[in-house]
């Protein structure tokens, strides 16, 4: 049965029974009816088995010596070789000489040693060694198990190639045969297999019974074919058999799956009629039916009358409801049905479980999530790849990714194995924080774990390389696609459309656009939204509108988002009346507006001055159902603190917190500016404090604006006050280079000590962010001195910390602190950042430094980097631009000789522009 462990066969009086060779059997159904035998037609053979002889290795040389030797389970060396065993091992014992009956033997002995299970190829191998000695009976066992050991659809075809070789050497499947390996084509869906072996079983004069009629219904319903499916129930009549309690609920099954409610509550209530009764799987059957519809109420009232059938609900029942609750949202619900699921001596499962962390995943409960899987692991409930999975994107999309990765640890030490969609929501989530090349590593994991990349893995990644900048990263993932056989779809050509606009590259982007169309590839409204809004942002409002023109009769119809790009465009150039009009017409069009259409009108009235007109749209926005969000209220603030007016920016500011709405980084930065700027340091610095209490962050604007303050305060004028703030830019309303390049340290030693004073010390991320500021401007020494400090409080820096300050002592060629900085990161676990690593390599090479620039690449291929990208980035990147070539060849030979390989295509890359130099 599923999930069953091997075990023996027989004891050992009834292995010798059954041993002795009987005369082969001829099986013949019986003749029930001679309707079966007119259904026989000729199809195509399973292709015959071939497969490879595996070569036979050490091991399995030594079990063959100890199994020649009696009493060879008493052998001293087999307990030793036991840990190693594996089920290729085995098979390959089996090819060669071996004595029938001592092949069996260990066969059934080492199927009950622990963590041992064997596979169908194990089988395969047992069964050429039975029937070529002729010994048929227990051969028949053995392929039995050979189908029930099916765990995938490759196992599947194989059995059903050595059905076919067995069947050429005269060894013809029975009955229970047939109807077993029905069931295991019908569990993996493989329908044209299973209707070929029906007809293959019709040909061979094997009558099917219920069983093998029941298994071709419910293989159909599984698929939603209740067509094809009734057409076996038909020929269950014509075959003198009525259908039973089985045949009805796969019916039941098939027309939920088409999402029929009204013939599968038919079917349901016609069974007593036709004398079958409905078990606890049909009424769990039409209850998810009812879940999957939407009818979550109507399912209840079905799960209540389950009592009047003698029926009492399964896990199964009980888990469809608790997925469905948590669904509709009713979070309560669920955890309350699931303690009287308990109440009720009803055991959850691995699936139940599942449900219960997917759901609170969902809601962003982490922390209960991870107590339940705490909890099925202390009840020895191992939990599946999909409960691991659920816990890992709830994890990643929380941002939470050292969590993540834990669970993978864990989930591997549990042996579990991780599948593509594991790899997949990490590699999303390292993307989305912008650490690309953690995810590029990953990438290599998966490869190296044999699973395959998906559009969505390398669509992930192609994102995360344009979001960190590494537009030619993104293009050569893109070749590695094509290469892989994956075809490019519309966010593919979105994401590069997308980037090229925000890196202006108009031009560039334009021409992809119009090579969709050749491309086999339709403009989507996010394609288009992305070139609209980059003709909006230099000011090509004219040709934004044409673009919309066309969009709309390219029949793709514009969302929310595309107008909001749109009626933002028309406010910057200063065309508010054109901008409301576009609202207007958004509405007619059935568009609903959104907190941002609004915003974006709000803001433009702001710039004016137009107070009563903002307020006039926010209350217009509130009664149309959309609810203010911080970017709303920011901008209100923010048109306060300009004018200086903090009371009234306090005063919305609480209303904000009233309503539930928390204050972002942006916001309290505001207030902390207009307070510097009035000369209230010390009330500036109580704001940092609110906003550190609440869990906000500040930004590299946060510190930018106290620093210059702290340097006003002190009479130090080294950059001019902005008084006017332009609404338009929100984002950029200090001149940040100018604060980072003057500051000195005695300056931000004021600002840890006004920390302190007030309440807020300094923590990894104020120290982060001046550190990152200062070696953007290559204030080296400064920075220094900030990380000395930061050690000295016992705080341990963050990769980003440390990468700062690699790519500054790279920038300014102090090499000695660079290679040094390489090698303690490496040693805390991170990773050096490639883009400063190639500079660096580069550059000792052009000294001279060969040896040393060897080291440092030799450091980098230890460090868990993806090799593509590590040959993308220094040998093409690096050392090819420069016409370093032979240093190239060098380093290429390098990672050869260390087993690094690299992509066909990247391989290709190297070659070309080694030759073409």
């Amino acid at each position: 049965m599923k999930g069953q462990t091997s075990r023996p066969f027989m004891n050992g009086v009834q292995c010798s029974k059954m041993l002795r060779k009987p005369p082969m059997a001829t099986i013949v159904g019986p003749a029930q009816s001679l309707l079966f035998f007119s259904l026989r037609r000729p199809i195509s053979s399973i292709a015959p088995l071939a497969p490879d002889p595996e070569p036979v290795d050490d091991l399995s040389s030594q079990l063959y010596s100890i199994l020649a030797r009696p009493n060879w389970q008493k052998h001293p060396s087999l307990k030793t070789l036991l840990p190693s065993i594996s089920p290729s091992h085995v098979s390959s014992l089996f090819t060669l000489n071996l004595d029938p009956q001592a092949a069996l033997a260990f066969f059934n002995w080492i199927a009950l040693q622990p963590g041992y299970k064997h596979d169908v190829h194990c089988h395969s191998s047992l069964l050429s060694i039975l029937i070529t000695n002729g010994f048929f009976q227990v051969a028949e066992k053995i392929r039995i198990s050979m189908v029930k050991a099916c765990v995938s659809v490759e196992d599947a075809r194989f059995v059903l190639r050595q059905m076919n070789r067995d069947s050429e050497l005269g060894f013809k499947l029975n009955l229970r045969c047939y109807n077993m390996l029905l069931m295991s084509l019908a569990k993996f869906l493989m329908i044209d297999e299973l209707k070929s072996v029906f007809l293959e079983m019709l040909d061979n004069r094997v009558v099917p019974n219920i069983y093998t009629f029941n298994t071709m219904v419910n293989a159909y319903c599984k698929m939603g074919n209740v067509v094809e499916a009734k057409l076996y129930v038909a020929k269950i009549v014509q075959a003198g058999l009525r259908p039973d309690t089985f045949t009805y609920t796969s019916l039941i099954l098939g027309h939920c799956r088409n999402k029929d409610i009204d013939n599968a509550r038919k079917v349901f209530e016609i069974m007593p009629s036709k004398g079958c009764r409905r078990n606890e799987v049909s009424y769990t059957n039409l209850i998810h039916g009812l879940c999957e519809a939407g009818q979550i109420d109507n399912a209840f009232k079905l799960f209540f009358q389950m009592g009047e059938d003698n029926c009492s609900p399964t896990v199964r029942t009980y888990t469809i409801l608790i997925h469905a609750l948590f669904a509709s949202g009713r979070r309560i619900e669920a955890f309350d049905l699931f303690r009287k699921m308990i109440e009720k001596g009803c055991q959850p499962n691995v699936h139940t479980y599942t449900v219960l962390i997917d759901g609170l995943c969902e809601e962003a409960k982490l922390d209960d999530a991870r107590k339940l899987l705490n909890g099925m692991l202390d009840k020895r409930l191992g939990p599946s790849v999909v409960t691991y999975n659920a816990l890992i994107d709830g994890y990643c999309k929380e941002g939470m990714l050292e969590a993540a990765l834990g669970i993978l640890g864990l989930m591997e030490s549990n042996n579990s194995c991780p599948n593509a969609r594991t790899f997949n929501e990490l590699i999303c989530g390292f993307c989305k924080r912008k650490d690309v090349h953690r995810a590029m590593s990953l990438l290599s994991q998966m490869l190296n774990q044999k699973l395959s990349p998906s559009l969505i893995t390398y669509n992930s990644l192609i994102h995360g390389q344009c979001k960190a900048g590494h537009l030619d990263s993104a293009y050569r993932l893109l070749n590695l696609m094509n290469d892989s056989g994956l075809v490019p779809d519309q966010w593919t050509y979105s994401i590069f459309i997308d980037t090229l606009c925000k890196r202006g590259s108009l031009k560039e982007a334009c021409a992809l656009f119009e090579s969709l169309k050749e491309k086999g590839v339709k403009a989507n409204e996010v394609i288009y939204a992305a070139l609209i809004d980059g003709y909006c942002k230099v000011g090509k409002i004219n040709e934004a509108q044409s673009l919309f023109n066309r969009m709309l009769g390219d029949d793709c119809f514009p969302n929310s988002y595309t107008y909001n790009v749109l009626i933002d465009g028309l406010c910057k150039k200063k065309k508010l009346r054109e901008a409301s009009l576009l609202l207007e017409t958004m509405l007619t069009r059935g568009v609903k507006p959104t907190v941002v259409t609004y915003t974006v009108l709000i803001k433009e009235m702001l710039k004016d001055g137009a107070f009563d007109h903002a307020f006039s749209v926010f209350n217009h926005m509130i009664l149309a159902g959309n609810q203010p969000d911080v970017f709303t209220y920011t901008t209100f603030i923010h048109a306060y603190c300009s004018l200086g007016s903090l009371e009234k920016a306090e005063a919305l500011m609480a209303r904000m917190n009233k309503e539930g709405v928390l204050p972002d980084s942006l916001t309290y930065t505001l207030l902390i500016d207009a307070y510097g700027r009035l000369g209230f340091i010390n009330r500036a610095f109580d704001v940092l404090k609110c906003m550190t209490n609440a869990g906000c962050e500040p930004s590299h604007h946060t510190y930018c604006f106290l620093i210059k303050h702290l340097t006003n305060e002190n009479g130090v004028k080294t950059f001019s006050d902005n008084e006017g703030l332009d609404l338009g830019s929100i984002l950029s309303f200090v001149d940040l280079n100018s604060v980072w390049k003057t500051v000195e340290f005695k300056v931000i030693q004021k600002l840890f000590d006004k920390m302190n004073e007030r309440g807020c010390e300094p923590d990894v991320g104020t120290y982060g962010k001046l550190i990152i500021g200062l070696c953007k401007q290559r204030r080296l020494e400064v920075a220094q001195r900030v990380f000395d400090h930061m050690t000295s409080q016992g705080i341990s820096p963050s990769d980003d910390i440390y990468n700062a300050l690699f790519g500054c002592s790279c920038e300014l060629q102090v090499y000695g602190e660079a290679m040094r900085l390489v090698d303690v990161m490496i040693e805390n676990g991170y990773l050096p950042s490639l883009e400063y690593s190639k500079l660096l390599v580069c550059r000792l090479y052009e000294e001279e430094n060969n040896e040393k620039a060897k080291s440092v690449f030799c450091s980098l291929l230890h460090c868990g980097y993806n090799y593509d990208e590590v040959a993308w980035k220094i040998l093409i990147d690096g050392l090819l631009k420069r016409g370093l070539v032979d240093r190239c060849s060098e380093l290429l030979s390098f990672m050869e000789k260390m087993g690094c390989q690299v992509h066909s295509q990247t391989y290709s890359m190297l070659i070309e522009g080694i030759d073409g130099t």
